[in-house]
């Protein structure tokens, strides 16, 4: 182990045996992850928490007693903080957890193995909520294929739908949050979130690794059918 920068022992991993290069990367980048090891402290279920806590803290879109929707929740970070904010935890909000893989049981949080592109997800989401929710929010990545040009297009496609569900389940006024990156095959995404919701900006939680173009598109008072300022 040798000493990063900010005097930190650095984590290397060793190639050998059927490790791909990649995967020898992206562990060493995990095991070197200051947000990782907090993560383990704190008791949340993967650093990404901490990307939903930095846009809370400053933009509070969890108010207690909401009803939130976490699409593609496993494994169960953001839905955690959000049961926390919205009071779930304490029997106050309501936290609905949506992911086709299994997810372990998080208090406050009622999770559906689901699949929120299938035509009936939004009115089986409805009869589950009684109602509409507050928040939608999505930390979910398409699958990449290493080409650049068809990785953006899978992961804005992602997004789209997404913010169409959202648009199927929200109350008026209510937020919406994901995941998207940044490239110019946007335009579309953004468009269809001017036409719905009040303001939409850009934001980059310090939490997203600095070398990566992860962003998020946060849209807040829903609304639809009228134009909006981007941010």
């Amino acid at each position: 182990m040798a000493k990063d920068t900010t005097g930190r022992l650095h984590v290397q991993v060793r190639t050998g045996g059927k490790r791909k290069l990649s995967s020898k990367l992206w562990l060493e980048r995990q095991l070197n992850d200051p947000y990782v090891a907090q993560a383990k402290r704190d008791g949340y279920r993967s650093r990404a928490a901490y990307k939903l806590l930095e846009i809370d803290d400053k933009y509070h879109v969890l108010k207690p007693g909401m009803t939130v929707v976490d699409l593609g929740a496993a494994p169960g970070g953001w839905s955690q903080i959000a049961a926390k904010r919205v009071g779930a935890d304490a029997g106050r909000g309501r936290v609905i957890a949506i992911d086709l893989l299994e997810m372990g049981e998080i208090p406050g949080v009622t999770f559906t193995q689901l699949d929120f592109h299938a035509s009936d997800a939004p009115d089986k989401l409805m009869a589950m909520l009684g109602g509409r929710a507050d928040v939608v929010m999505s930390d979910m990545a398409a699958n990449t294929t290493g080409h650049r040009k068809t990785d953006q297009l899978r992961i804005v496609g992602l997004v789209e739908l997404a913010a169409h569900f959202a648009g199927e389940v929200l109350k008026p006024g209510g937020a919406f949050v994901a995941k998207t990156f940044q490239s110019g095959a946007d335009a579309e995404l953004l468009a269809q979130l001017k036409r719905d919701f009040a303001s939409v900006r850009h934001v980059k939680p310090a939490a997203s690794r600095q070398d990566s173009s992860e962003r998020y598109v946060l849209a807040m008072g829903f609304r639809g059918g009228q134009a909006v300022d981007v941010e």
